[in-house]
């Protein structure tokens, strides 16, 4: 009986080279964030404790108005902070439209500690969704307000349920996850989340919402009820989720060693589960356990992974199979 093989060496290079090259097209990509809000809003504290720096006290550089400040991190990442519109001059007020018509997305800053969602800010947020729909509201400073479901629900009724409101707390850091993950979504319409991802405070929540994202990718596929369909989209799947991991954490990973990994764990569990392929003609009980055996084990590769670059160590298949065989045994439970 032959050896088998999910995928030839040809195979693995193409997917290792078209992962990468998705990944490193993004880092190349430029990405704007305008911010609106009034002074005592948290834009600099939120955008400081999302990069975890001091984005917003260095790189300012003069806008085309005086109350225009733009903060660049790392060239490619650009806050802007612009005035509210009705604090402008009018003749202004098209550069600053400007702005927000050519941003990646809109963070609209309210202060729960203060007049939330007042008529102008309406009248902003209104004026804005014209050219510009890709809008988060954060309501800061929930630390200083009560009954925050409550307001939430207020902006949320006012706004007509058109845009996600995220309440945080940028001096205490509460919900910022939450921020974080909300700014990932909007940039990964437009494939620019990695980019933002690998520059952000936490890596690890990223990191999570990849894998859990992944797993549940690898169950759609797993559940196709064709004997070995799944092999190459899995491999596909999982070596993206590999390249993205190694980006995020700035841990380069190499083609060939990203395929003795995946070899070592993915691939050595084929022959232990084999069973599926078989099971898979089955009407209803093949779909089941492709899919559960294909999302475990794409998770437990990306938690494998993700715990070696936290915990600093050196990825290879030999330090790679312990911790995915540990991770593989957590999802069976």
């Amino acid at each position: 009986m032959s050896e088998f093989k999910p995928f030839t060496d040809e195979e693995f290079d193409r997917i290792f080279a078209e992962k990468s090259k998705e990944v490193n097209d993004q880092l190349e990509e430029e990405i704007l964030i305008a911010m609106i809000g009034d002074v005592n809003a948290g834009k600099s504290s939120t955008v400081n404790r999302l990069m975890d720096k001091e984005v917003a006290l260095v790189g300012a550089k003069p806008g085309e108005t005086q109350q225009i400040k733009k903060y660049s991190y790392q060239d490619k990442i650009i806050f802007v902070d612009t005035p509210g519109l009705d604090d402008i001059k009018a003749e202004n007020s098209a550069v600053t439209m400007n702005f927000y018509q050519q941003a990646d997305m809109i963070l609209f800053f309210l202060n729960a500690a203060g007049t939330v969602l007042s008529d102008s800010e309406l009248a902003s947020l209104k004026k804005i969704s014209e050219v510009n729909k890709d809008i988060i509201i954060v309501l800061n400073k929930i630390d200083a307000a009560d009954d925050i479901p409550s307001l939430v629900k207020y902006i949320q009724d006012h706004t007509g349920y058109a845009y996600p409101v995220t309440p945080i707390s940028s001096r205490t850091g509460e919900n910022m996850e939450m921020l974080q993950n909300k700014i990932l979504e909007l940039l990964e319409g437009k494939k620019k989340e990695v980019l933002m991802a690998k520059h952000m405070a936490d890596k690890s929540a990223t990191a999570k919402k990849w894998i859990l994202g992944a797993g549940a990718s690898a169950a759609a596929i797993g559940a196709v009820p064709i004997p070995g369909a799944d092999f190459i989209p899995l491999t596909t799947l999982q070596v993206g989720l590999m390249v993205k991991l190694s980006t995020l954490y700035d841990k380069p990973v190499s083609k060939d060693r990203a395929k003795e990994m995946v070899v070592a764990t993915v691939v050595g569990n084929i022959g232990k589960t084999i069973f599926r392929q078989i099971v898979k003609f089955i009407p209803a009980a093949g779909t089941v356990a492709g899919a559960s055996v294909a999302g475990a084990m794409t998770i437990s590769l990306g938690y494998a992974v993700k715990y070696a670059y936290e915990h600093d160590m050196e990825l290879d298949a030999k330090a790679l199979k312990p911790l995915y065989e540990r991770f593989l045994k957590e999802q069976k439970k």
